[in-house]
């Protein structure tokens, strides 16, 4: 089975002049004369960790890797004590993945995303079918509020210890309202001594949804972790400022795009029959139910899937 390819560092990167303020980093790995793919990274906020160059053959891929507005390398940085969010939405990441392909000269690109990731590729998909050769796609997710609602209270369930220090953070006549609303209140805050526990707060709930992986190293971050949880929390009392529904309505239009949609068995967003809506909505996608795993490319038989999809695809 295909493992991960070795750590490869980058022949270029730079700053992209996205418009209102922001600069975008970017950088392109492996084969310059490679098959374009680009990596669209979660969150959102998580911004690109380097283990992500490591799914392509550098012999034959030209890796594309950007932080999104806000997170990253990217500028102004949303963990600094103040910021602002209004020009950071899902219609200006597209814009700058746009603006990214013609910067570099590609005509079209593998799409590789996980997460906030793989709603945000569809949704370029959708918008740009002519621009895409393929999509590799895990831990799936789409533009539905009843899979924000799970992860801001649905799986409270399961998770009630957790689930109360979550939401006894904030204040009690907001507890039954809008949770993600109410931490970015907070996150948004400029004193320290508001964010910074709100921040801690909401990355123990997002680590607390996913039993047996462990937490993320950059949780320990106090300026990662505020600038995360700024910018999910931005997204998801909006809507993600995508339309409700509109992925899986549209996923038709991306007939003739082949695509490998990874979903562990143990993913807990699977809940909301996200990975079964969209294999029936796309009609060229190949779902794989990955056992023993959950949300996470953590597993070998995770790694293999993705590995062995992006291999195909080179060779295709």
């Amino acid at each position: 089975m295909p493992g991960l390819y070795p750590e490869i560092e980058p022949y270029d990167h730079g700053k992209l002049d996205a418009g209102d303020g922001h600069s975008v980093y970017w950088e392109v790995c492996g084969n310059p004369a490679g098959k374009p793919a680009v990596v669209v990274h979660g969150g959102p906020g998580s911004g690109c960790s380097t283990g992500l160059r490591r799914y392509f053959d550098p012999d034959r891929y030209r890796v594309v890797l950007f932080d999104q507005r806000g997170c990253g390398r990217s500028t102004p940085h949303a963990g600094e004590p103040v910021a602002d969010l209004s020009a950071n939405t899902a219609g200006h990441l597209l814009d700058d993945m746009e603006l990214l392909r013609t910067t570099l000269g590609i005509e079209r690109w593998l799409l590789f995303g996980g997460s906030w990731g793989s709603v945000l590729s569809l949704t370029y998909a959708v918008r740009h079918p002519e621009r895409v050769t393929e999509l590799v796609l895990m831990g799936l997710a789409t533009d539905r509020q009843l899979e924000i609602g799970l992860l801001t209270r649905g799986l409270g369930g399961m998770f009630p210890a957790e689930f109360a220090r979550f939401r006894d953070l904030v204040p009690e006549s907001e507890r039954d309202g809008d949770l993600a609303a109410a931490y970015h209140r907070l996150l948004m805050d400029p004193d320290p001594a508001v964010h910074h526990p709100a921040a801690r707060a909401w990355c123990d709930w997002e680590a607390a949804m996913l039993p047996g992986v462990p937490p993320s190293p950059r949780f320990d971050d106090p300026a990662y972790r505020l600038a995360f949880t700024r910018i999910v929390t931005h997204y998801f009392s909006n809507g993600c400022f995508l339309e409700d529904g509109a992925i899986l309505r549209d996923a038709a239009k991306l007939a003739g795009i082949p695509a490998v949609l990874a979903q562990g068995v143990l993913d807990l967003s699977s809940l909301t029959g996200t990975p079964w809506l969209l294999e029936r909505a796309y009609p060229d996608a190949e779902l794989v139910l990955v056992g023993g795993t959950g949300h996470t490319t953590s597993t070998d038989a995770m790694q293999n899937v993705l590995v062995g999809a992006t291999d195909r695809f080179a060779a295709g």
